[in-house]
């Protein structure tokens, strides 16, 4: 074992570090998806096109800077503008149309949301093209940092390490004080527990949806715009990154925001040691890890059993 460790030393700090940007990326898209189901109780399989739309829209916006002339530091503050944008546009009445949804069977929900899905990555590859598109300014700019683990030193991306994870740690931070501190973020809890009493005390309902889908929109965009610069957008993107949200989603437990940090982090990081070390398990690894946590515990590691009302 410690040959072994001595060995693969530098593999295994790569693998931590590549896990966690990745999982800070899936938790924007996670976190958000997480927020939607609390309030809505709908799974948005459209979630996964918002991201993409996100990233699309942070590299054209970056692009249009770049061909203007414009100071090369606007690549970070279009990442930002492209996630506000998509939530505002798209937020609005995406959430109108899942509202008329919350009364009918799950199953319908579900095939409404993937139509959706569908009409939107149509819309993606009109406005974009289908061509691969890259946008790495941001990643050139700060460049690589040394970053020591045991006797060696492993150059990484600076935008990984402190950009990707800052941005995170900052959203769930924020999130859990707005949640908790503030009337609206408890209105949202309010809803969230249970929306008739809620409506009963006085609070506009469908508002409360329509600013929370919204934020869970902006926030899968943001997930996009920021994984814009470290890959080449390609369509399809969107599929695969709700599909591996759902898998943070169904592991942390459904309306679980910390949770689904942990989770995140947790599944980051079992996909980039596979990567390193197994990569024909690369794909499967977080599914393995969310089958063994459902096996032992149906909700989720932080869900809670809901009594059900008939």
């Amino acid at each position: 074992m410690g040959a072994w460790l001595a060995d693969n030393g530098l593999l295994l700090g790569l693998a931590a570090l590549d896990g966690l940007s990745y999982a800070a990326a899936v938790f924007m898209v996670a976190v958000g998806l997480n927020l939607v189901f609390g309030v809505l109780r709908v799974l948005n399989i459209a979630h996964g096109s918002l991201y993409a739309i996100g990233g699309y829209s942070a590299a054209a916006i970056g692009l249009f800077f770049v061909s203007r002339g414009m100071p090369d530091w606007l690549a970070f503050p279009a990442l930002l503008i492209a996630a506000l944008l998509v939530g505002a546009i798209l937020g609005p009445p995406i959430a109108r149309l899942l509202r008329r949804m919350q009364d009918h069977e799950p199953v319908l929900q579900l095939l409404i949301t993937f139509a959706l899905f569908m009409i939107l990555e149509d819309l993606q590859k009109l406005l974009f093209g289908v061509q691969p598109v890259v946008f790495d300014l941001p990643v050139r700019l700060l460049g690589t940092v040394d970053v020591p683990f045991g006797a060696d030193v492993i150059p990484f991306n600076a935008y990984q390490l402190y950009v990707l994870p800052g941005i995170a740690l900052f959203t769930l931070a924020g999130l859990a004080w707005f949640l908790r501190r503030t009337l609206a973020g408890r209105m949202i809890v309010a809803v969230t527990t249970d929306r008739e009493a809620a409506r009963a005390m006085g609070i506009d309902a469908a508002k409360v949806t329509m600013l929370t889908f919204s934020a869970g929109a902006a926030l899968a965009a943001l997930g996009g715009a920021l994984a814009s610069p470290t890959v080449s957008l390609v369509p399809g993107v969107g599929a695969q990154t709700i599909v591996l949200s759902f898998a943070v989603v169904a592991t942390a437990g459904l309306g679980q925001v910390e949770g689904a940090a942990v989770t995140a982090l947790l599944i980051g990081l079992g996909r980039a040691f596979a990567v390193y070390f197994e990569p024909e398990l690369e794909v499967v690894v977080p599914y393995l890890i969310m089958v063994a946590v459902l096996l032992v515990r149906p909700q989720g590691l932080f869900g809670v059993t809901e009594t059900r009302r008939i």
